[in-house]
């Protein structure tokens, strides 16, 4: 195991396994809420977050895509629940006109190449500072599960069943919405603006082909996100090829194989 001996690869297996737990978790919701459409539309907006930061003279970009991020998902929530488009209008309205003034401000004076290292991530540059904070960011995820889960499902069962339990449907929409946003933007430096959304989604999605029960649905989705996340760096390290793309080519062969399994079981 010669890639132990070097601090960026130990860093980033670290990385791997606080990050895929909080991506696992939380997909298992947005797939649950047909929200896919949603994360991918925050992780496109996050050039709109790092060019307000740089309008604003941000020292820091992490907080100036989370400050737009909470913004982002509140103002989509609130037109998306008083017009009578679709959803999927709704947001794609406001992704594409965040990421088009996210590449509009970016791209004055040519400048634009500073930023495109955002657009794929590098795992591998992350630092053990950073790895604290992701730790953070985890039991975060983890608390807002154990208070929030039971909510999130009645709801997303039937929102007058939940609402007659003194549920409030649309205040937990926002308080998650807010919350995929934050830890999307949070994560984007490292995973990527195009891959970040394919590590929520695929491993909720393979698990989806062959749980039975809530439990397994949310074990196999932290077991599939691990795996595909250690294998891809290791892979990544012997063959030279990006890590972020060859976990989420791994994800998705992950999704494939499992749901060749699914179908022959259901036959």
């Amino acid at each position: 195991m010669d890639f132990l001996e070097y601090a960026f690869m130990r860093n980033a297996l670290l990385a791997i396994l606080v990050s895929s737990p909080i991506f696992a978790l939380l997909g298992t919701m947005v797939v649950n809420k047909k929200m896919a459409f949603f994360s991918d539309a925050i992780g496109h907006s996050a050039l709109c977050g790092i060019a307000v930061g740089v309008v604003f003279g941000f020292t820091s970009r992490s907080v100036s895509m989370v400050i737009f991020a909470i913004l982002f998902s509140v103002l989509l929530n609130f037109v998306k629940d008083r017009t009578t488009y679709g959803a999927d209008t709704i947001i794609s309205v406001f992704a594409s006109v965040a990421m088009s003034l996210g590449l509009v401000l970016l791209s004055r004076g040519g400048t634009f190449n500073k930023y495109s290292s955002y657009l794929v991530g590098d795992i591998l540059s992350i630092t053990q500072t950073e790895i604290i904070s992701l730790t953070v960011c985890l039991v975060l995820v983890i608390v807002f599960w154990v208070f929030s889960y039971n909510a999130l499902s009645s709801d997303n069962l039937n929102r007058d069943l939940a609402r007659s339990k003194g549920i409030n449907g649309k205040l937990f929409d926002y308080i998650f919405s807010a919350f995929i946003a934050v830890v999307i933007m949070f994560s984007i430096r490292w995973i990527g603006i195009l891959l970040i959304n394919s590590l929520i989604i695929l491993p909720a999605a393979a698990s989806r082909n062959i749980s039975r029960n809530t439990r397994a649905y949310h074990l196999w989705s932290v077991v599939f996100s691990v795996a595909a996340g250690i294998a891809g760096i290791l892979v990544s390290y012997y063959t030279g090829a990006p890590s972020g793309p060859m976990i989420v080519l791994l994800l998705g062969v992950t999704f494939f194989v499992t749901f060749v399994a699914h179908s022959f079981n259901k036959d």
